[in-house]
C-alpha cells in the first residue's frame, strides 16, 4: 500500500481527544493540528517531541489538512499508527495471492455482513476450498524486547469478533484471526492479557473452537507499507 501523497516530517507536541494531535512541521516550524486515525491507547507511540510523519491533503471537505501516518522509533525503525492501513495492506496481499495459507481463493470480498450485526473484514471464496472468514487486527504495542502485543487497551469489540469467528467455525466454515504488526522493530507476537483479560479469554475460546491464528510483520517506509514475513505467536 503506497501513500497517495508524499509524507512530511514533524515533531509531536501532544495527542489529545484520541483523534487529534498538535504537531510542529519540520522546516517551517509551523504548528498545526493533525488527524490521528487511531482510537487506541498508542502506548509508547505518542510521546511529546518524537519525530512523526504526516500525509498532507488539499481536500476542501476536510478541516484538518494533515493526517498522522508513522512514528519514528529508535534505531531507524518505524511504526504505523493508522489503524485503517492494515486492512488495505492485507487486501492488496490477498488479491495478489501473497498471503501464505490464503492464496488459493479467487474472490476477495470486504466488509461482508455476518454474526450479530457485524461485518467480517474479508470473506474469501472460489477455487477448490471452502470459504474462509478473515478478521484483521492492527498490532503496534511493544513493551519487551522484540515482542509485539495486542491489544493496547480494553476492546470489547475485538472480543466479540473472536466469538463471531468461532460461530463461523461451529457452522462448518473456516475462520482466521490475522494480526498485522505495524512496526519494524518486532519479531515475535503475543497477547497483552494483562491489559485486557477479557480479550485473552475470548481468544482462548475461539482458538479452542478451531479459529486459526496468523501473524505477519510489515515492511514500512515513508513511501509505503506492505506485508512482511510471518511472525511466531507466543500464546
Amino acid at each position: 500500500m503506497r501513500f497517495p501523497t508524499p509524507l512530511v516530517p514533524a515533531r509531536l507536541v501532544r495527542r489529545y481527544k484520541r483523534f487529534l494531535a498538535d504537531v510542529v512541521l519540520e522546516g517551517s516550524g509551523r504548528e498545526v493540528t493533525a488527524h490521528c486515525p487511531n482510537p487506541g491507547a498508542m502506548l509508547g507511540l505518542d510521546a511529546s517531541g518524537m519525530r512523526i510523519w504526516l500525509e498532507p491533503n488539499d481536500d476542501p471537505r476536510k478541516k484538518l489538512k494533515y493526517g498522522w501516518r508513522l512514528a519514528e522509533l529508535e534505531g531507524g525503525h518505524l511504526a504505523g499508527i493508522d489503524t485503517g492501513v492494515p486492512n488495505r495492506v492485507v487486501r492488496e496481499a490477498l488479491e495478489a495471492r501473497q498471503v501464505p495459507g490464503l492464496g488459493a481463493y479467487e474472490t476477495v470480498q470486504a466488509e461482508v455482513k455476518y454474526g450479530q450485526k457485524s461485518r467480517v473484514d474479508f470473506l474469501l471464496s472460489g477455487g477448490e476450498h471452502a470459504a474462509v472468514y478473515v478478521e484483521v487486527k492492527n498490532a503496534h504495542l511493544r513493551r519487551d524486547g522484540d515482542l509485539a502485543e495486542f491489544p493496547d487497551c480494553v476492546t470489547a469489540r475485538g472480543a466479540r469478533h473472536l466469538d463471531e469467528l468461532a460461530d463461523m467455525v461451529a457452522a462448518g466454515h473456516r475462520a482466521v484471526m490475522l494480526y498485522l504488526v505495524q512496526r519494524t522493530d518486532c519479531a515475535r507476537f503475543s497477547l497483552a492479557r494483562d491489559l485486557d483479560p477479557g480479550y485473552g479469554v475470548a481468544f482462548d475460546r475461539a482458538r479452542d473452537a478451531g479459529v486459526e491464528v496468523m501473524v505477519f510483520g510489515t515492511h514500512i517506509t515513508t513511501e509505503a507499507v506492505t506485508l512482511g514475513p510471518e511472525m511466531p505467536f507466543h500464546g
